[in-house]
């Protein structure tokens, strides 16, 4: 008796990890991800800053006191967590659980402390880590300029805590140099669909597999 067919093919989800200093592309190659990317979804942070004009609650962060905030972290429910300038910043689980469940993939805009964290969660499994590199500090730099969103203070600040976050690189799944961004996006996608199709993946592979044991019984004998 032949089973039946194989369900409607469903991978589980992967988290993606993106982190760089500033100015080595991060932000840009995370927005083509998302915009190009099919089932792909931005992981929305908990924090207790006060929304700012235009921010929309559980689009641009979920907004909570300290207290629900401690709450939250008390009862395991972030899967990772910080304090940056006196605000805490974390990522809620049961979002990102829905969502592998479902198949999709969560892009994560976290940095090397974030990434660790994630690692050493029960959702490790799902993890995917990429690190960009810039070419030369001096490219960093000169990218960091050209923005021109920042004063020479602040620029001197993120070029000082790019020592730091490159010094983190080897803890990291892939890392890639990006001297130019064109090849470097295609190389994220390259990773990210090659793990995507990681057997331990993809469970309905296994019903297929006895589905075609089923036919070639059915067709040839045998036990």
């Amino acid at each position: 008796m032949l089973m039946s067919p194989m369900p409607v093919t469903m991978r589980k989800g992967l988290m993606v990890v993106l982190s760089s200093p500033s100015g080595a592309g991060k932000s840009t190659i995370a927005r083509r991800l998302l915009a190009e990317e099919a089932g792909f979804t931005l992981s929305v942070s908990a924090t207790t800053r006060a929304p700012r004009p235009g921010d929309v609650d559980g689009k641009d962060y979920f907004f909570v006191d300290h207290e629900e905030f401690k709450r939250l972290v008390s009862t395991d429910a972030l899967l990772e967590h910080a304090e940056v300038f006196g605000n805490c910043y974390g990522t809620p689980r049961q979002p990102v659980e829905e969502a592998l469940a479902a198949g999709r993939d969560v892009l994560f805009d976290v940095d090397w402390k974030g990434s660790q964290q994630l690692g050493q969660s029960d959702l490790n499994a799902a993890l995917v880590t990429i690190f960009l590199l810039p070419p030369s500090i001096a490219e960093l730099e000169r990218r960091l300029h050209s923005r021109a969103q920042d004063s020479e203070e602040v620029i001197r600040g993120r070029m000082a805590k790019s020592l730091d976050e490159i010094s983190h690189w080897a803890e990291y799944q892939y890392v890639l140099i990006n001297d130019d961004l064109e090849f470097c996006y295609s190389q994220v996608r390259t990773i990210i669909n090659a793990e995507r199709q990681r057997r331990e993946r993809q469970p309905a592979l296994q019903h297929h597999v006895a589905t075609l044991n089923s036919e070639f019984g059915a067709r040839f004998g045998g036990k």
